[in-house]
């Protein structure tokens, strides 16, 4: 450890102000005898989120930030002796202590239960690899943290950051709503793009390229870069999708990769948390577990970097996803499937909290009931007989409704609605 540039880093931190910026919706507690873990995707905004914790008391505050050059050389064993610098320079002993990206320095969960151990401390924690602090936290802190997810902007969040009130809509103001709905299902919820007046794509695909090399090939010393490369265009080309490896077998045929091979790119790919995998609902765990699967997108976004269409019912059906998966922060039993029989009938997404299927929802670019496909509404119906749902839900583009079809009630209501009041 350099003591001069670690101190540097202390003492400017100590002068520096929190960034500001748009207060997140996600809440965590501040205990001291649990670990808080924040992940999420590379600039999704987990510095900023650590700021807005941080203004609630920084001058009994330190924030270390592990990919800052003047932290890279620290090891495990030196993380205690940086709170007893910070003591020395300020002569308090911190309470709240926040390391980000903290995957960068090995065995950093046993300075990590060190720490906790004292009961000292409020304890936070972030990173943009999720197996990997996931199996750190298994094997080192079992039982004694919590873990959140933190994704780009929801919508909500998005018009906050464009000041845009959502109360006593006029049918006007409404139709301006549904407008930045789809800006926002075009460029996504990273907080720097949707800042950013004029140079969105080449944000996105500069995202693109630091999250191939520097969170999937550097960080997991994987060989092959094209093939790393080609797996995550064919992720962002087929979100929404289900997703087989016999099918990119298929794509590679000219050249000779194994199956394990691929299983292995494609889970060092979501381990960046670019992307999540769906299982299809089943009873069985070996069918839940099996493949196809279907993916979805940390941020619709980055699908401008290799689209070749616009699809608005996928863009939609993504944003629905991220908006369930937010929702586990406060719900950590809820899980989330698609459904599919062997007629090929499908449901968007299943709804299971404990041993209770709570939900089916189906999701459609409809604005009103005319265009509603019939063949969705049938495989809604399908499945709520099989699985014995009555909670019946279409997401739609613009078009509001109840209906009894086949004794069964299907709530219709528009996306930008239940994005507002979810």
């Amino acid at each position: 450890m350099q003591l001069p540039t670690v101190k540097d880093y202390i003492i400017e931190w100590i002068k520096k102000e929190p960034a500001k910026g748009i207060n997140r919706e996600l809440e965590v507690p501040r205990r001291k005898d649990k670990v808080i873990s924040i992940i999420g995707p590379r600039r999704a905004g987990k510095t900023y989120y650590f700021y807005q914790l941080l203004r609630e008391s920084k001058k009994n505050s330190l924030y270390l930030n592990f990919e800052d050059t003047r932290l890279m050389d620290i090891t495990f064993k030196e993380i205690r002796d940086l709170t007893r610098f910070y003591t020395e320079i300020t002569g308090n002993v911190p309470t709240n202590l926040f390391f980000d990206e903290i995957q960068n320095v090995k065995n950093w969960e046993i300075a990590i239960r060190e720490l906790l151990d004292t009961q000292h401390y409020n304890l936070f924690v972030t990173g943009s690899s999720s197996k990997l602090l996931s199996k750190e936290i298994a094997t080192q802190l079992r039982g004694r943290t919590f873990s959140y997810l933190l994704l780009p902007f929801s919508f909500r969040e998005f018009l906050k950051a464009k000041n845009v009130t959502t109360e006593y809509l006029t049918m006007d103001e409404a139709a301006k709503i549904r407008n930045l709905l789809r800006k926002y299902l075009e460029f996504g919820g990273f907080p720097e793009v949707v800042l950013e007046e004029t140079e969105k794509e080449r944000i996105l695909k500069e995202y693109f390229e630091m999250i191939l090399f520097k969170d999937i090939v550097e960080r997991h010393k994987l060989k092959n870069i094209s093939l790393a490369r080609f797996l995550l265009f064919f992720s962002l080309q087929n979100f929404s999708k289900e997703f087989s490896i016999n099918k990119i077998i298929k794509y590679l045929k000219s050249q000779k990769f194994g199956k394990n091979t691929l299983y292995t790119y494609i889970d060092k790919i979501q381990d960046s948390v670019v992307l999540f995998v769906l299982n299809k609902f089943s009873q069985k765990v070996y069918q839940r577990e099996s493949w196809p699967k279907k993916i979805y997108l940390c941020d619709t976004g980055l699908t401008k970097v290799v689209r070749f269409s616009e699809d608005i019912g996928k863009l939609m059906e993504n944003t629905v996803f991220l908006e369930l998966l937010r929702l586990t922060n406060k719900k950590p039993l809820l899980e989330i499937y698609y459904w599919k029989n062997h007629q090929q009938a499908e449901v968007d997404f299943i709804l299971k909290e404990g041993t209770k299927i709570q939900k089916l929802i189906q999701v459609t670019y409809a604005s009103n009931k005319d265009e509603v496909e019939k063949r969705e509404i049938k495989s809604l119906l399908k499945a709520s007989e099989q699985i014995k749902c009555k909670n019946l839900l279409t997401i739609t583009w613009n078009y509001e409704d109840t209906s009894k079809i086949n004794n069964k009630t299907i709530k219709f209501t528009p996306l930008w609605k239940w994005l507002l009041h979810f």
